[in-house]
């Protein structure tokens, strides 16, 4: 039972950011990205502050300037400042699909910088994954879009960003992290403002969009940490997934976008392989616990 209500808490996260996801992406076509990247990151450093400080949790701590916390923002402000643009400048359905492959990209980082072993099927299903990214962006083809790199450079911002999330010292909480990666955001997006000749006043509607993105982004945050809470890790993460299938239905309803069957298939195989990445880890920790077990048994 509470398997189930950990993945019904997944599935609720994953629609949430897809829909932030699609506010993000109409904002783009009135402001630009430096601005919208200055309004979601200052009103996400804000609500997750106040969240943060009504727990009784510090906001000044010397362990905000380990290395670890520095690193992990740094993997925050590269991976959402890839994910934006791209959602700006390239089809939702493609740059969701891309975004898929962070599991993998995570996975990848473990075994390069953790030295975590990872047997040759774990290595497979990595390069086959990979494989389906370049489906999806088709370097050298006609469908080739440069800008989809955005979403390539999302993907390994993301994965630095989780990596270093398990060296962040046990007296950061998680709101600290979040207020502290949200407020990294804010410097960035001025730079690419000033870059790019300015902001824009946004309109009534822009307000009401910016809004929407930082409740649906905070309320989906809140969901998938309680499903991890509530359920097993191994069972409920694979829902992950279920965010690229709300991207695909909001970007043919709402944006009118037509997903080829390169995209699709590359989505596809992007996803079968994370799945069976995270089988195989699933495997490995319960043989590894059993053997753990009987050790334990024999002294």
């Amino acid at each position: 039972m509470e398997n189930l209500r950990g993945s019904a808490l997944m599935v609720l996260a994953m629609a949430g950011f897809a829909l932030e996801d699609m506010f993000i992406k109409r904002l783009a076509d009135d402001l630009p990205v430096g601005q919208i990247l200055i309004l979601l990151g200052a009103g996400g450093a804000v609500i997750f502050g106040l969240a943060a400080l009504s727990r009784g949790h510090a906001l000044l701590s010397r362990d905000l300037l380990s290395g670890p916390v520095m690193l992990r923002n740094l993997g925050e402000l590269i991976g959402t400042i890839g994910f934006v643009t791209a959602i700006a400048l390239t089809p939702l359905s493609s740059a969701s699909a891309i975004l898929q492959a962070t599991p993998l990209a995570v996975t990848l980082g473990a075994a390069l910088f953790l030295r975590e072993q990872v047997g040759w099927r774990r290595w497979s299903a990595i390069l086959v994954g990979f494989a389906g990214v370049l489906m999806v962006i088709r370097p050298g083809l006609s469908g080739f879009e440069p800008a989809s790199l955005f979403a390539v450079q999302a993907v390994f911002g993301l994965a630095m960003r989780d990596l270093a999330t398990r060296a962040v010292p046990h007296t950061v909480t998680s709101m600290q992290l979040s207020s502290y990666g949200f407020a990294t955001i804010v410097p960035a997006g001025a730079l690419l403002l000033w870059l790019s000749g300015g902001a824009v006043s946004p309109s009534a509607a822009n307000w009401r969009d910016i809004a929407l993105a930082l409740v649906l982004g905070v309320a989906a945050y809140y969901a998938i940490v309680a499903a991890m809470r509530v359920g097993e890790v191994s069972f409920v993460t694979p829902f992950r997934y279920t965010r690229l299938i709300f991207a695909l239905v909001i970007a043919v309803l709402i944006f009118d976008e037509q997903p080829d069957a390169l995209t699709l298939m590359g989505a596809a195989i992007i996803i079968a392989s994370g799945l069976y990445t995270l089988l195989r880890e699933r495997r490995l920790r319960r043989k590894a616990q059993r053997q753990a077990r009987h050790n334990a048994a024999m002294r």
